[in-house]
């Protein structure tokens, strides 16, 4: 197998982190001071990859025996996941050492989990997927419990790893089946013949299977019940990159594997199955965030919904509906780390001021702070001019052109519904007091990282059409 200069100049994002992996892993065994030096060539990691990725989205080719692929959007997503590990990456600087979970190897397995995500958007086969998914899946779980002595953290580890190897027997059946059906896991030949392999039943039951499998990742209901759990017991951090990344990558995957869904007639088959899903999370999501006084908790509740209205695009199955998931999850990725960002800023030791009435009077003790989460919630609720309101605008309008408007509507209204705890925030923080005391740890890496996302959903809501454009270029 013969690979020429250009090919391996294509992959280079993929060759940037899987080298900075073992270089970091020799930092770590031989340095003494790799306790500064990993997370900032972590950063400068993450961003050369995603640097070359977005410079070189023209350099469309698929290598290795038709196994990746690299250039278009696989690279936009590859942008979507570095960049987003970079954020995660200066948020924790400060964070785990007041979280009391410092050690060497969590920047080395936020690098494998990241090249676990890249694998999965450039597969162009069903194993690469899944190979791509365990090298996401597994530091995830060890992530989740990083702090051994903290009792949620090894609850939130348990129950991910549990209900994610569950899920993960889901996809592998499924592509077990698929195989079985086609004698093959090439998803190029998948995808030519997917209007005549729909009319075996194996191959059905096992393209269900492989987005039953997905639904759990995505955090889907009623393939939800790890996600509230595991988002509040896990460090604050590594939730947002739970929820962003993490979901992104399970997406593209999706989309990598069933491209056959958006172009043609065969995968109206499966527009049922994903239209109830979309429908059940948007609503089980909005109305379950309203009860909630826990703020990781809520926005946990909120990601069950934001998963609803990405599944409108899958149900609606055209060209469109990929281009406005792409948008969406880009903006949702910064939006989120925003969020979260903000709360680990603002999370004492012992886990405190993690519920929602501690942010009362924060307008006035903490007025950037409170600024950029109040940009952060309007995002988040859909609101003009922020990347929030285009990315769900985009969806609908994909469902509309589908004939799906009922379900279009649907969303507008859930999304009507999620305005009202996403405001409470801001309304809790410039009109309302609170007489204890709010600590908080500057950390100017963290405001460095929160005011990154910020201007970041601020300009994909400005330039919404220009990042549309680059994306719809290659679809």
């Amino acid at each position: 197998m013969f690979i020429n200069n250009q090919e391996i100049f294509n992959v280079l994002p993929l060759i940037i982190l899987a080298a900075g992996i073992i270089i970091s892993l020799l930092i770590e065994m031989y340095s003494k001071k790799s306790e500064s030096i990993l997370p900032w060539f972590s950063v400068l990691l993450f961003l050369a990859s995603g640097l070359h990725a977005i410079w070189y989205t023209k350099d469309v080719s698929i290598i290795l025996q038709g196994m990746i692929a690299t250039g278009g959007n696989v690279n936009i997503f590859y942008a979507i996941f570095t960049f987003g590990a970079a954020i995660v990456t200066l948020l924790s600087i400060d964070y785990i050492k007041k979280y009391g979970t410092y050690f060497g190897e969590y920047y080395i397995i936020l690098q494998i989990s990241v090249l676990g995500m890249m694998l999965m958007a450039s597969a162009k086969d069903l194993l690469v997927i899944f190979l791509g998914l365990e090298l996401m899946s597994i530091p995830f779980y060890i992530l989740a419990g990083m702090n051994r002595k903290k009792a949620g953290a090894n609850e939130a580890s348990l129950k991910y790893f549990l209900l994610g190897a569950f899920a993960t027997g889901f996809i592998v059946y499924g592509i077990a089946l698929i195989y079985g059906s086609t004698a093959t896991t090439s998803i190029e030949f998948i995808s030519q013949n997917f209007s005549i392999l729909i009319q075996n039943v194996l191959f059905i039951v096992g393209v269900l299977l492989f987005l039953i499998g997905f639904s759990f990742k995505i955090a889907a209901f009623p393939f939800h019940m790890w996600v509230p759990d595991v988002y509040e017991g896990s460090p604050t951090t590594v939730a947002a990159l739970f929820s962003t990344s993490g979901k992104a990558a399970a997406f593209s995957a999706i989309i990598s594997a069933l491209f056959a869904l958006f172009n043609g007639p065969a995968g109206n088959l499966f527009t049922p199955y994903l239209a109830i899903i979309s429908l059940l999370s948007m609503f089980y999501g909005s109305i379950v965030a309203i009860t909630q006084d826990n703020f990781k908790r809520m926005l946990a509740y909120s990601s069950i919904s934001h998963a609803g209205y990405l599944i409108i695009g899958l149900a609606a199955g055209n060209h469109d509906a990929v281009a406005g998931i792409i948008f969406y999850l880009a903006a949702y990725t910064f939006m989120n780390l925003g969020a979260f960002g903000i709360i680990s800023v603002i999370e004492g030791e012992g886990e405190t001021n993690l519920k929602i009435n501690s942010y009362a009077g924060l307008g006035n003790k903490k007025p950037l702070l409170a600024g950029l989460l109040a940009v952060v919630m309007f995002a988040l609720a859909g609101l003009p001019p922020f990347a929030g309101f285009f990315g769900k605008y985009y969806i609908f309008i994909a469902a509309i052109k589908a004939k799906l408007t009922w379900l279009a509507i649907l969303g507008v209204i859930s999304s009507a519904i999620s305005v009202y705890f996403y405001l409470r925030i801001i309304v809790l923080m410039y009109f309302k007091t609170s007489d204890e005391e709010l600590q908080i740890q500057d950390s100017r890496n963290a405001n460095i990282a929160i005011l990154l996302s910020v201007i970041l959903v601020i300009l994909l809501g400005i330039f919404p059409g220009s990042f549309l454009d680059l994306i719809t270029k290659f679809i």
